[in-house]
C-alpha cells in the first residue's frame, strides 16, 4: 500500500512513496502524531539525483523488517532537501557537530518537538537496525537524557548561525586582494586545474573571483589556471562530450570519472562561467561548452513553458553512468570506418577506459580532427544514446536555481548577442513573476499549478540579481521596479538588525526550532553574499546610499574570513573588488541605444554596470536629464559624478 508521500509532487518523495516505511511529508500532522504518541521522529533526507540515498532505500527502506522496525517505535518523515533547504540545513548542523561531516542521504532522529538527538548520513543496513534498536530503547529508558543531550544540540546550532556585528569598521585597502588571492593560489592544482585534490567540484565562483582578480591586478597566473582549469574540464569526463553539461563532481583529481548527476545549478553557473572566459579569449572551444550546454538544457531539462527541472540521476536501470559510458565495439557499429579516429579523440580503450568494459569520453584535442567531421560523429552517438533508458528526471520548478540560469544565460547573451539566450532568461523571469508570486511575494516552488512554500532568501537574492542583469541587458525598467519591491521584502522580513546580515527564512518561518545566517560561499554562493552585491547596485541605481551602507556593513563583518579562507569567500571576495576599486556606471541613451549596449557589453567589464533608456523617460535617478533628442550618448560615471556625453 502506498504510504503519504503518494500525494506529494516531489520525484524523490514519490521515489519513497510505496516503501513499506510508513513515510510522512513534513507537516504539522506528522509532529503532533509524534507528540500524540510520544515517540522519536527519523528525519531522512536527500534528493533524487543522490546516489546514496538509492543505496540506502534500497538495503533498509524497501527491506519489510527494517521498516517494521522504524514504523513500531518511531514517527518517519522524508524530506526532499531541494524542497526544504531550511529543513536539511537545520539538521545537517547537527550532523556537522555530532560528527565533523555531511552529507546525504542526512538521517536525523529527533524530539516529538523537532530538536535533534542523534544525526548522520549514510548507514549500511547492519548499523541503522542496531541504531533503530539503540535510540527507542534509550527514548523509553532515559527519556529525561534525551531532552538534556537535544537542549545542547540546539544551543549547538544556534552557536553555528552567531554572527556578532564588528565592534569597529575596520579599513582594508584594495591591495589586501592579492591577500586573497594567496589563499587561491595555494592549492591550485597546476597539472589538472581545479584544486589540488580529489573528489573534485567545479567551484564556479572560484573562478569568476580570478577571472575578475586578473582583470583589476594583471595578474597572469590567476588568469593561465582559470584557463587550465576550464580546459582540462572541458576535456575530462565530468562534461558531457557529446550531449552538453557538467556532472556535479569529479570522484578523482583529473577531471576523468564523475558523479554522473546533472544539476541544474552547477550548469548555470558554468554557462556564465564560460561565456566569461569567452569574451577574455575568444576561444573556439569555450563557445561550443556555452551553446552545447544550452542545447541539453533546452533537450533535457526544458518544461515547455519558461522554466527549467532540477536535477537528472546519475542512474539509470540501477546502475551508476549507464547512459553515459561506452562499450569499444559500440563506436565501431555505430560509426564503421570513422570509429579509427573517434576512438583516438575520445580516448577510448586508453586513458577513456573506466571498468567493466566501459569507457567515459574524454576528448583529446591533441588529436586532429575535421571539425564537421566531429559534429557528424557527435550527433550519430548522441542519436544512439538517446535510445537508451534514461537517467530519472527531476522535474521540480526550484525558484531560486532558475534565476541562476536566467543569470548565466544573460552572461551568455552578452558575450555572444545571441537572441536565444535573451529570450530563454526572459522565458524564465516572465514565468517567475507570473507563477511563483503571490501577493507580492516569492515561493520557492510550484505544486499542481499553484506556488508553494514560501521563497527563501536564495530565492530572493537570485530573482533579485536576475532582474537587476535583466534590466541591464534590455533596459526595461519594470524589471528594475520589480528587484526594488523584492529587495523592500528582504530587508523587512530576513534582515537581523543585530548581526547586519540576512536570515535563510523569513521573520514568518516558525517551523523550525532555530533560524539560520550563512555567509560562506560553495558550489553556490551565499545569498547574504549575492545580497550583498544586489544592495550594492540597487544602491547605485536607486540612489540609495542606506543600501551602500548595509552592504560594506556585511562585506566588513567576513573580511577575516575572506583574507583567510578566499575560496569558501569567492563572491564576497569578489564584492570587495567591487567596492574598494572604481566602479562604473555607464548610462546610454538614445534611440540607439541598446544596439551600443550590446557592443560594450560583449567585452569583459567587472568593473561596471550598464543601464540606460531609448525613451526621454525614465524613473532611474541616474538617468535624469540625460537624454538628448535625435543623439545617442554615452555617459560614464563614478560615484554620483558623470563625465560629459559622448556620441555614439
Amino acid at each position: 500500500m502506498p504510504n503519504l508521500l503518494s500525494g506529494e509532487t516531489s520525484p524523490y518523495l514519490l521515489q519513497h512513496a510505496n516503501n513499506p516505511v510508513n513515510w510522512c511529508p513534513w507537516s504539522d500532522e506528522a509532529w503532533e502524531k509524534a507528540k500524540a504518541e510520544n515517540k522519536l521522529v527519523i528525519v531522512s533526507i536527500g534528493y533524487s539525483a543522490c546516489h546514496w540515498c538509492h543505496v540506502m532505500e534500497h538495503e533498509s527502506f524497501e527491506d519489510d523488517g527494517v521498516a517494521a522496525l522504524m514504523n513500531k517505535d518511531y514517527v518517519c518523515i522524508k524530506v526532499d532537501r531541494e524542497e526544504r533547504p531550511d529543513v536539511d540545513q537545520f539538521y545537517m548542523d547537527a550532523a556537522q557537530i555530532m560528527s565533523g561531516r555531511g552529507g546525504w542521504p542526512l538521517n536525523a532522529f529527533a524530539l516529538p518537538d523537532g530538536r535533534p538527538v542523534y544525526a548522520g548520513t549514510y548507514f549500511p543496513k547492519t548499523s541503522w537496525t542496531g541504531l533503530l534498536h539503540e535510540l527507542a530503547a534509550g527514548y523509553k529508558s532515559r527519556p529525561a537524557k534525551y531532552i538534556e543531550y537535544a537542549e545542547k544540540m540546539l544551543a549547538g546550532i544556534k552557536g553555528l548561525s552567531l554572527i556578532e556585528a564588528p565592534s569597529e569598521e575596520k579599513k582594508y585597502a584594495p591591495e589586501m586582494v592579492d591577500r586573497i588571492y594567496e589563499s587561491f593560489s595555494r592549492i591550485f592544482d597546476h597539472v589538472h586545474g581545479g584544486k589540488g585534490r580529489a573528489p573534485k567540484f567545479p567551484m564556479p565562483d572560484n573562478y569568476f573571483f580570478l577571472l575578475r582578480y586578473h582583470y583589476y591586478s594583471k595578474n597572469e597566473e590567476a588568469l593561465a589556471h582559470t584557463f587550465l582549469t576550464l580546459n582540462k574540464m572541458a576535456a575530462g569526463g565530468i562534461y558531457d562530450q557529446i550531449g552538453g553539461g557538467f556532472a556535479r563532481y569529479s570522484t578523482d583529481a583529473e577531471w576523468k570519472v564523475p558523479h554522473f548527476e546533472k544539476m541544474l545549478y552547477d550548469n548555470a553557473q558554468l554557462l556564465g562561467l564560460y561565456s566569461e572566459a569567452y569574451s577574455i579569449s575568444k576561444a573556439e572551444r569555450y563557445k561550443k561548452i556555452v551553446y552545447q550546454t544550452a542545447e541539453w538544457f533546452e533537450r533535457e531539462m526544458y518544461s515547455g513553458y519558461g522554466p527549467f527541472y532540477s536535477a537528472l540521476e546519475a542512474d539509470s536501470e540501477g546502475e551508476e553512468g549507464k547512459f553515459y559510458v561506452w562499450k569499444e565495439e559500440e563506436l565501431d557499429t555505430i560509426l564503421g570506418a570513422d570509429s579509427v579516429l573517434a576512438k583516438k579523440y575520445y580516448c577510448i580503450g586508453g586513458k577513456g577506459f573506466w571498468e567493466h568494459g566501459n569507457n567515459i569520453l574524454l576528448a583529446d584535442e591533441n588529436v586532429q580532427i575535421d571539425e564537421q567531421k566531429l559534429k557528424e560523429t557527435e550527433a550519430k552517438l548522441l542519436e544512439y544514446r538517446n535510445q537508451r533508458i534514461h537517467p530519472g528526471l527531476d522535474n521540480k520548478i526550484l525558484t531560486g536555481w532558475n534565476a541562476m540560469l536566467a543569470i548565466g544565460l544573460l552572461k551568455a547573451y552578452n558575450s555572444f548577442n545571441d537572441i536565444r539566450f535573451l529570450t530563454m532568461s526572459k522565458g524564465i523571469v516572465d514565468f517567475i513573476q507570473t507563477s511563483l508570486m503571490k501577493d507580492g511575494k516569492l515561493y520557492h516552488t510550484i505544486k499542481k499549478g499553484e506556488p508553494s512554500i514560501p521563497a527563501f532568501l536564495e530565492d530572493y537574492a537570485f530573482v533579485i540579481s536576475a532582474l537587476i542583469d535583466l534590466y541591464s541587458a534590455t533596459f526595461d525598467e519594470k524589471y528594475l521596479s520589480a528587484s526594488g519591491r523584492l529587495t523592500e521584502i528582504v530587508l523587512s522580513e530576513f534582515y537581523d538588525e543585530k548581526s547586519g546580515y540576512f536570515y535563510f527564512t523569513s521573520v514568518e518561518s516558525t517551523e523550525l526550532a532555530s533560524r539560520k545566517i550563512d555567509t560562506s560561499d560553495n558550489v553556490i554562493s551565499s545569498a547574504n553574499s549575492v545580497m550583498g552585491h544586489n544592495l550594492y547596485i540597487l544602491g547605485k541605481l536607486f540612489d540609495k546610499d542606506e543600501c551602500i551602507a548595509i552592504a560594506g556593513k556585511m562585506l566588513n563583518g567576513v573580511m577575516e574570513n575572506v583574507i583567510e579562507h578566499g575560496p569558501y569567500y569567492s563572491n564576497w571576495a569578489m564584492l570587495f573588488l567591487k567596492m574598494n576599486h572604481p566602479f562604473f556606471e555607464i548610462a546610454i541613451c538614445g534611440e540607439n541605444a541598446l544596439n551600443h549596449r550590446n557592443k560594450l557589453a560583449s567585452s569583459f567589464r567587472p568593473d561596471a554596470i550598464i543601464f540606460g533608456s531609448e525613451l526621454q523617460d525614465s524613473t532611474v535617478p541616474l538617468l535624469e536629464n540625460k537624454y538628448v533628442a535625435g543623439k545617442t550618448v554615452v555617459y560614464t560615471c563614478v560615484d554620483k559624478v558623470c563625465g560629459l556625453p559622448e556620441e555614439v
